[in-house]
């Protein structure tokens, strides 16, 4: 589960804190990479040396090196982490992360991630029990942290009770089954495309459409952040995957059909979501069209469909599903595509509605089933679009 998973270690001032160490070996053995925050109390009692060893990481401890300068950027460790521990948790960086305080660089990073963050408290048992740390407790899990309970043992006072961090050992099983739960899509083959397609008049010309490729960008980073392995197949774009999965980039829709067709194969769901050339130059002019004529003719011809050639071919096994773009009719053309093309869903956007189409970071969908069911979304960015697109393939999948 944690292989190839990027994860910041947060290490707070404790006698536990000498468990990291273990922590981060382990992590490591499981295939993670691993960035380790020291506080300044952290430091007491495990240098960033024995850290930074074992994690292969320069260890950080502070918002920039006094003696050169260099900053270390809050906000880029918390973009870069899928998943953030904080083992040992001190009661002191619980307060703070329940008020919001930010006065250190562990701090500064925890308000700046995007990814699920757990915790593993570690203090003397009458802290444990105070109640404004049951408080603390309770407000940062409802900030939608996870808390990994600390055991009952001997602690360091001397005294027997609860706030004993839990074992390394039981922390990684702990990360283990909840990355689980949260990938749905584990063990399942995704195939996405996205993007325009350019059809060449002649080597500087060509036609095309608008498509940024956003949405489906979207859709193919949230398959892997659900645990899918992704195979996106790309049109020429700018965009660019936030998640490990495998690029594919063609140009035109001849060279899309061809990787389709190669690996759609292996794919259990397929979201075809790349706007393709309808038509294509049938001869494509060998150097630069010169301005002479008042006008020019290009005789095109169709291109292969994609989506009805894949429909055809899936088998009972595989979940299809297209995106319908329209003007007029919108419904009727989409229920239409969905029966003609044998697809399991089709996602409907209107041109009619405002800030939904190409290049916009919104979008507005409709999502029918092969029952012609309707479910009708608000306006929301892409990435928001994606999860509900995911969310509705996932209905589809034998529990």
């Amino acid at each position: 589960m944690l292989k190839d998973k990027n994860i910041i270690l947060g290490v707070c001032g404790s006698i536990a804190a000498y468990k990291s160490a273990i922590l981060v070996r382990l992590l490591i053995k499981a295939g993670a990479n691993v960035k380790v925050i020291l506080t300044a109390d952290a430091a007491n009692f495990i240098t960033p040396l024995t850290l930074a060893t074992l994690s292969k990481n320069p260890v950080y401890t502070q918002y920039f090196e006094e003696e050169t300068g260099v900053w270390s950027n809050h906000v880029e460790l918390g973009l870069w982490a899928d998943y953030m521990v904080i083992a040992p948790l001190s009661a002191n960086t619980l307060a703070k992360m329940a008020g919001g305080l930010c006065d250190n660089l562990l701090s500064a990073v925890y308000l700046s991630a995007k990814c699920p963050v757990f915790v593993a408290p570690a203090m003397d048992l009458d802290m444990w029990r105070h109640e404004s740390t049951q408080q603390n407790t309770d407000k940062i899990k409802s900030y939608g942290n996870v808390v990994i309970a600390p055991n009952n043992g001997e602690l360091a006072s001397g005294l027997y009770g609860a706030g004993r961090m839990a074992e390394p050992e039981e922390i990684v099983d702990f990360l283990n089954t909840a990355i689980q739960k949260d990938l749905p899509f584990l063990g399942k083959k995704v195939l996405v495309t996205a993007g325009p397609t350019y059809e060449a008049i002649d080597p500087v010309r060509f036609i095309g459409n608008h498509s940024s490729g956003k949405m489906g960008f979207a859709i193919a980073d949230q398959f892997a952040k659900l645990g899918a392995e992704v195979t996106l197949i790309t049109g020429p774009t700018e965009q660019k995957s936030q998640h490990k999965l495998k690029r594919i980039d063609v140009v035109s829709a001849a060279q899309m059909l061809e990787a389709c067709e190669q690996e759609f194969g292996d794919a259990d769901v397929m979201v075809m979501s790349a706007a393709v050339a309808d038509y294509t130059p049938v001869t494509i002019a060998g150097q630069k069209i010169k301005k002479t004529d008042e006008s020019l003719s290009i005789e095109l011809t169709k291109t292969k469909d994609i989506l009805a050639a894949l429909g055809r071919s899936k088998t009972t096994a595989q979940i299809l599903v297209g995106f319908a773009l329209e003007t007029e009719k919108e419904e009727d053309h989409a229920k239409e595509k969905l029966m003609k093309k044998n697809l399991d869903l089709i996602v409907l956007n209107s041109l009619n509605d405002k800030g939904a189409g190409f290049k916009t970071d919104t979008n507005k969908i409709t999502i029918f089933n092969k029952a012609f069911e309707k479910t009708v979304f608000d306006i929301k960015s892409k990435t928001e679009v994606a999860k509900d697109i995911c969310l509705e393939i996932l209905k589809l999948i034998p529990a």
